[in-house]
């Protein structure tokens, strides 16, 4: 069974002759009272990797350590600023289904292999308050790389790491480089020790990077294109949060699947369609797979909040048991699948896809146009298809025909506000206006889908309770709460479109 830790560490360089002796007295620093030596400890790890390390081109890694105290499977993913999750799981001859999953984003299915072998000769040190709690832990390491691969080489440094105990602050980070940078004393320059032994043992094909695309500053390209990428290496990102059910994982990978799905369709001028419709397509199928779950996630917490506000004279019959029920067997239906999308070669394809658009965007001529001009023109025929679906159905009766009219409204409103997203840093705070204003009316038209969503889930439930000779006037009374609800979020529907349109893209520029 895997298991995860969020480690926060800094690397610094250190002399050749790597022992205590050169080390500042970092019990100047605030709330250290004294270093514990913890002995030593040697350690013999072998990093995995594609064979043109898409791992380590990603931040990421993934070795099998014996030696010290975690002797086993550990899988490294970048999170922000000096803070890294740890995948830690037991020791074993081949790799681990679980981690080899948890990569499968960064590899887009290509083998691992085993590609450098580091030694590391340790030296531990905690630094402790006053009370002898753990604040940090030093490690002073004088590190053997052997490149696995062919043509490669051999590499010896060595370094120290301070890694932030459970008990220290992260300021406490922040006073020890104070104190070693006094003393001359650098961070290191790469990420981490596999990065280093693959830049020094690597040969240079094997680490070579590919070039990024070429595109005019302050072009429209260069904005669509910083968008696309960025939205690219989230989706990346969120896959191991997604396999593992991390909370709102499944929702900001679909958000993201949208983001880059509009990002495609919104500039047809500077992207050729003919390369992204194709992606687009596929995009789009994630995304409803996704969907199942999340959208289950929502409706179900929609429903039990509603329950759980009604007094208690008004539940009637085995309810929340049949909504318990009902939650488990749709939760694990939509967890099932999510999980196979992930897991099919359609997926790994898509990956690939996106990746080629992110080294090779497929730019048209006008991408190399001003930003301002192109991208103004292609938020204005985004707000005329909005404007073409929303006044429309805010002017039908209440009723099935309004509810669809609505939330096809709703995903042009999407496209429109990701849209914006993208030309933000382009066209600043008229399409800052926009993009808050829009999300309105999409937050707005997305309640609304919700309770129609939710009345219908009411309703099937009401018929297997009576079916099952059970009271259903629970599930009535929380259909007929519903109903009674969607004229007040219609009419701030009106009120959100009505202040999105005094946005429109053109109205005012930068």
């Amino acid at each position: 069974m895997a298991q995860s830790k969020r480690e926060t560490e800094r690397k610094y360089t250190a002399p050749a002759v790597c022992d205590i002796s050169w080390l500042p007295d970092l019990s100047d620093v605030e709330t250290v009272a004294s270093l514990v030596d913890r002995g030593s400890q040697d350690l013999d790890a072998v990093y995995y990797d594609t064979a043109d390390l898409r791992l380590t081109r990603s931040s990421a890694t993934l070795r099998r350590r014996t030696g010290g105290t975690d002797a086993g499977w550990h899988l490294k993913l970048p999170l922000t600023g000096d803070d890294r999750e740890e995948i830690h799981a037991p020791l074993s001859e081949e790799i681990p289904d679980t981690l080899r999953d948890l990569v499968l984003s960064r590899t887009r299915g290509a083998p691992l292999r085993p590609v450098v072998r580091l030694r590391t000769a340790r030296s531990v040190r905690d630094l402790v308050d006053r009370r002898g709690g753990t604040l940090a832990e030093l490690s002073l390491d004088t590190v053997r790389a052997d490149s696995l691969l062919d043509g490669g080489g051999h590499a010896v440094w060595t370094e120290m790491e301070v890694e932030l105990g459970e008990q220290g602050d992260p300021a406490l980070l922040d006073g020890i480089e104070k104190v070693l940078a006094e003393k001359g004393v650098d961070r290191a320059e790469a990420p981490s020790k596999a990065a280093r032994a693959l830049a020094e043992t690597a040969p240079v094909a094997a680490g070579a990077q590919e070039p990024p695309a070429q595109v005019v500053p302050g072009s429209a390209g260069e904005h669509v294109y910083a968008y696309l990428r960025a939205q690219a290496r989230a989706l990346v990102e969120l896959d191991p949060a997604v396999r593992r059910g991390t909370p709102d994982a499944v929702h900001r990978m679909r958000v993201t699947c949208r983001r880059l799905r509009g990002v495609l369709r919104s500039y047809r001028s500077v992207l050729d369609r003919e390369a992204t419709d194709p992606v687009r397509g596929e995009l789009k199928w994630l995304a409803s797979e996704l969907g199942a779950e999340r959208d289950h996630e929502v409706l179900a917490d929609r429903l039990a909040a509603a329950l759980r506000e009604l007094p208690r004279e008004l539940v009637l019959g085995p309810v929340t048991a049949r909504l318990t029920a009902w939650d488990a067997a749709q939760r694990a239906a939509a967890r099932r699948r999510t999980l196979d999308a992930l897991a099919s070669p359609r997926y790994t394809a898509l990956l690939e896809r996106l990746h080629e658009l992110t080294i090779r965007p497929p730019l048209r001529a006008k991408a190399a146009r001003p930003a301002e001009k192109v991208m103004v023109k292609a938020l204005v025929k985004e707000y005329d298809r909005l404007r073409r679906r929303m006044a429309p159905a805010l002017e039908l009766p209440s009723g099935p025909e309004r509810d669809a009219a609505i939330h096809d409204a709703r995903k042009a409103a999407k496209r429109l506000r990701y849209g914006a997203q993208a030309a933000r840093p382009a066209l600043g705070k008229p399409a800052r206006r926009l993009g808050k204003r829009v999300k309105a009316v999409q937050k707005m038209s997305g309640d609304h889908h919700d309770g129609v969503v939710a009345r219908d889930a009411l309703r099937r439930l009401a018929v297997a309770a009576h079916t099952a000779g059970e009271s259903a006037f629970t599930w009535g009374l929380l259909h007929g709460q519903e109903r009674a609800a969607a004229s007040a979020r219609e009419e701030r529907l009106q009120g959100a479109w009505r202040r999105a349109a005094q946005a429109r893209p053109g109205n005012a520029r930068p």
